[in-house]
């Protein structure tokens, strides 16, 4: 399975992230890299964290794209971090520069990522989530299946 070419967004809690949603982060961040996508996430810590760690043990590529204005306050483990410095709006511009959304676990700002990704047609693949209506997208046990839907979903785009 191949993903090359494709920028896979990784979105979940940061303070708020359990430890299964820290494994899960880590091992399709580590899937997504060893099928050639290109990760994107919000650079900071917490799933986003763990899913950067998970592409560079995959000897992939990460891109964080924050919130805030200070490179600095990224995680380390990613490859790149670009400030955006737009606060919350930064959810709709990792949404909407992603070819598909792997959600792991959920929270506020998560939710939000979800919603935009729902509303704009991103193909979205989701792993332990808050209760949701059933049509909100394909829900998943783990990385193995979270990265081989992504892969089907994109197939025909």
């Amino acid at each position: 399975m191949t993903l090359t070419g494709r920028y896979v967004a990784v979105v979940g809690p940061a303070d708020e992230a359990r430890p299964s949603d820290l494994a899960h982060a880590e091992e399709v961040g580590r899937l997504l890299a060893e099928a050639g996508a290109v990760l994107l996430t919000g650079g900071h810590h917490g799933v986003m964290q763990a899913a950067a760690r998970g592409a560079r043990d995959g000897d992939g590529v990460s891109i964080g794209l924050m919130s805030g204005s200070e490179r600095g306050t990224g995680s380390p483990e990613h490859t790149y971090l670009l400030p955006t410095g737009l606060g919350e709006l930064r959810n709709g511009l990792l949404v909407r520069a992603a070819d598909a959304v792997v959600a792991v676990g959920c929270s506020w700002g998560t939710l939000s990522e979800i919603a935009l990704a729902r509303r704009t047609g991103v193909p979205l693949v989701l792993i332990d989530p808050w209760e949701l209506p059933e049509d909100v997208g394909v829900i998943v046990a783990d990385a193995t299946e979270a990265v081989a839907t992504v892969h089907a979903l994109l197939a025909g785009r």
